[in-house]
């Protein structure tokens, strides 16, 4: 079979390759790969950055995706062939503290697809039966290819956070992180405004404006006086920060209110700040990482009833089969949530 993989430890150096398809083992079923998402640590593998030093070469990437269910090994029987799958992606041990309590989302020897394993940019993926959830039938192939985003997001928002309906949001970063978080705090009732910096200009903030949510390029305009305007100066009440960058916490400080939330989505990195007035102002500071069953499900639910709006999110005019012009799209800039067509593949 071929497969999308990251062949070196550089920039770029994404390859097809040919592989042997894989033979389920006795827990797994193999998986016939329909369609799959473009991820913001996709794109860090693609640039190689250090976080990702762990990998073998080469290994295909990939971890957003849906597929059917074509053959199952031995001890497989949760699932029927032909039936459409996700998988949650971070593979628990199962063994550890956190796995016997529920969050294996955060276990202590996690394996993610697509960089621990070869992943989803390919024709077929062998998986456990415990890492996959049926997908509802309201549910089309391109949405649940981007349920495992969704469930962050919805993680994120509806346990991680304390948005009620009619609170102030502040989403800071217009990816597909902040703008699937935006969704998800809107379905709650929440007043969402999205913040972003020039390069979101092009196509990043005025699809958040499609979406519906007001939306702020800091670069030129003043957010503390869209905070003024729509909170009388008290400041936001939860603010998201899915910018990835050193500089999203320190904003998210001065936009909040005393009193307010602070959720940290975005892998920020290093970064300095004076901490003693999130102190004074008794803010809450809450971080939040990938998803389990229970948030996965509640983000099928969000995309069938039509609250999480993937039609007009999803970017489905790239080939898998030329992914250099997706991946630099995205690290510009110029598209934010890309989902591959992977039968491409098999043509």
């Amino acid at each position: 079979m071929r497969g999308l993989a990251k062949t070196s430890r550089e920039p770029g150096a994404m390859e097809l390759v040919d592989v042997e398809t894989p033979e389920p083992a006795s827990d797994e079923v193999l998986i016939e790969i329909d369609y799959a998402g473009l991820c913001g640590s996709d794109a860090g593998i693609y640039k190689f950055k250090s976080a990702f030093e762990r990998m073998t070469m080469p290994t295909i990437i990939g971890h957003e995706y849906t597929g059917r269910v074509v053959e199952r090994g031995d001890d497989a029987t949760r699932f029927s062939v032909g039936e459409r799958v996700v998988e949650r992606p971070i593979r628990g041990c199962g063994e550890c503290f956190q796995c016997q309590i529920g969050e294996e989302s955060i276990c202590q020897d996690a394996e993610l697809t697509g960089i621990d394993h070869d992943g989803a940019y390919a024709e077929y993926i062998a998986v456990p039966e415990s890492a996959l959830q049926s997908v509802p039938s309201n549910v089309g192939p391109k949405h649940a290819a981007l349920v495992e985003p969704t469930a962050i997001c919805t993680r994120a928002v509806l346990r991680n956070s304390r948005v009620e309906a009619g609170d102030r949001v502040l989403v800071a970063g217009p990816g597909p992180i902040g703008l699937l978080c935006a969704q998800v705090a809107a379905s709650q009732g929440a007043e969402v405004v999205v913040a972003g910096v020039g390069r979101d200009t092009n196509y990043r903030l005025p699809l958040a404006e499609e979406l519906g949510y007001p939306a702020v390029n800091i670069e030129k305009d003043d957010l503390t006086a869209t905070q003024r305007d729509l909170t009388g100066g008290v400041g936001f009440d939860v603010v998201f920060d899915t910018t990835g960058h050193p500089s999203g916490l320190p904003m998210a400080v001065e936009q909040v209110r005393k009193g307010g939330q602070i959720v940290l989505v975005g892998q920020t990195g290093e970064t300095t700040m004076e901490f003693t007035p999130l102190v004074r102002a008794e803010v809450d500071l809450q971080c939040t990482y990938g998803a389990t069953y229970e948030d996965f499900e509640r983000a099928f639910r969000l995309i069938g009833s039509g609250d999480v709006d993937h039609a007009t999110f999803l970017d489905d005019r790239f080939r898998l089969t030329e992914s250099e012009d997706a991946f630099e799209a995205f690290l510009a800039g110029e598209t934010c949530k890309p989902v591959f067509d992977v039968s491409v593949l098999r043509d």
